[in-house]
């Protein structure tokens, strides 16, 4: 393995050198209390400018240059600041996190969403998971290596951004749109959901922790459906009612299953799965899914990615209880394998039939990569430095990263934002659940696990 080499110089910080892991909870409950919601509206998202400028400071504090860009629209802040390390000729690592969360409804919760509580081995609040977490534990580990006066192996760039949650519009596309020069050098990139401990039953008994790095991830790509029809008065017969249109469609859609496609990551994992559970995972089989679901609540990530889908989510018509309207409108959030773009798009042609067209309104590409060089020796041997009995294994991820955005700069990326997680935890229903929490431990464990790994990578 390469760029094994840790250099301390003169510490140019304010500050002495501290461990980040006794900072990393104060900090993850800070960055909950600013609420950086982001409806998918411009004039209604708020939040990310101020907490953007609170990283800034913080890095500020200890001797980092941050560049603090708002990226297309005001208020939508976004924070690069760079590490040189020892080898300059090689190139840079990108560790890239998002500042907006999804909305929140307080009286659903026990916690209030945004004070960032900590209670019961938990850090609660929007976004303790997606992605507050693994942000904090980049601020930590960043103040730390610069107090300390640690050089890491090669560049370090670390990038705090906007609106992920809308498909980085005003984050992570816009930068490599309009600011590319910020990434100059980078050659990888990790971001989130993936480092996740997910525990299996052994076949020789005992458990064994898996730890999923994201190696790929599905296309997101989201289609507005439109039917046309001549307007009437509602009391009439009309055969050519543009709401039964589109509601048709948007049932066979709804209720449709795509093929069962095995990715490369997919194939890995199961394998993985497979040869420490003793479970067959046949993938001829028509109840491939049922054996995923014994693997506990994360079967319905797992599940996910053997399929391409098309689940509707938002309908629009009329604007009188007794007018048929002349247009009506569906939009279907798709998630599409890799490689299955065009095979996908004719399938959704059949299944709407002539009456119905599509647009895409957002259309981001499927993301894969391989399990294997220097980078992922770097990551299998962080985890096994503070996890000596477990294993790392690749896995697709069924939703969308900013990975998509620097993908398009040549950029090799992964998903690792290390957490060593309790067996029972429902860990993928946190994901823009109800009660969003991240077990303290697990916090601590993964700024170790990430200090390990950015001075060795």
């Amino acid at each position: 393995m390469v760029g094994k080499v840790v250099v301390t110089v003169e510490s140019r910080g304010s500050e002495g050198s501290t461990n980040p892991r006794d900072d990393v909870v104060e900090v993850v409950s800070s960055l909950i209390r600013f609420d950086t919601t982001n409806t998918g509206d411009p004039e209604t998202t708020r939040g990310e400018a101020e907490c953007a400028h609170w990283v800034a400071e913080r890095l500020a504090e200890v001797g980092y240059q941050p560049q603090y860009v708002e990226s297309g629209a005001p208020g939508r802040g976004n924070v690069v600041v760079r590490l040189e390390g020892a080898d300059r000729s090689r190139g840079a690592l990108l560790i890239h996190g998002h500042l907006d969360v999804v909305p929140a409804e307080p009286a659903d919760w026990s916690v209030h969403p945004f004070s960032g509580a900590v209670e019961d081995g938990f850090v609660w609040g929007r976004g303790a998971v997606d992605m507050k977490n693994m942000v904090g534990m980049m601020i930590v580990v960043a103040r730390h290596l610069r107090r300390s006066g640690i050089v890491p192996p090669r560049d370090l760039v670390f990038a705090f951004l906007a609106d992920e949650e809308h498909g980085g519009t005003y984050g992570a596309q816009w930068l490599v749109d309009n600011r590319p020069e910020l990434f100059e050098g980078v050659t990888e990139a990790i971001g989130e959901v993936g480092g996740f401990s997910l525990t299996v039953p052994r076949r020789d008994g005992g458990e064994r922790r898996l730890y999923l790095i994201e190696t790929a991830e599905k296309g997101l790509s989201w289609m507005r459906l439109t039917a046309r029809g001549p307007a009437g008065h509602g009391s009439m017969a009309h055969d050519r009612n543009a709401v039964t249109a589109v509601a048709e469609a948007v049932a066979r859609l709804g209720r449709h299953r795509f093929p069962l496609v095995i990715t490369h990551a997919v194939d890995q994992f199961l394998a993985a799965v497979s040869d420490e559970t003793g479970l067959t995972f046949d993938t001829e089989a028509k109840d491939l899914e049922g054996t995923i679901e014994k693997l506990g609540p994360m079967a319905r990530m797992l599940n996910a990615v053997l399929r391409d889908t098309a689940n509707p989510t938002m309908l629009k018509a009329g604007y009188k209880a007794n007018v048929i309207p002349a247009t009506a409108e569906a939009v279907v959030d798709c998630r599409i394998l890799p490689g299955r773009k065009a095979a996908f798009e004719a399938e959704v042609d059949r299944l709407l039939g002539p009456d119905v067209t599509r647009e895409w309104i957002r259309d981001q590409p499927s993301y894969e990569t391989g399990f294997d060089g220097d980078l992922v020796d770097a990551m299998n041997a962080a985890v096994l430095a503070l996890d000596p009995d477990a294993r790392t294994v690749p896995y697709m991820l069924s939703g969308g990263t900013d990975a998509k955005a620097f993908a398009r700069l040549g950029i090799r990326c992964f998903g690792f934002a290390p957490l060593r997680l309790p067996p029972d935890l429902d860990f993928s229903a946190l994901f823009h659940g109800v009660d969003e929490r991240v077990p303290v431990d697990a916090l601590r464990f993964g700024t170790d696990v990430l200090t390990h790994f950015l001075t060795h990578c």
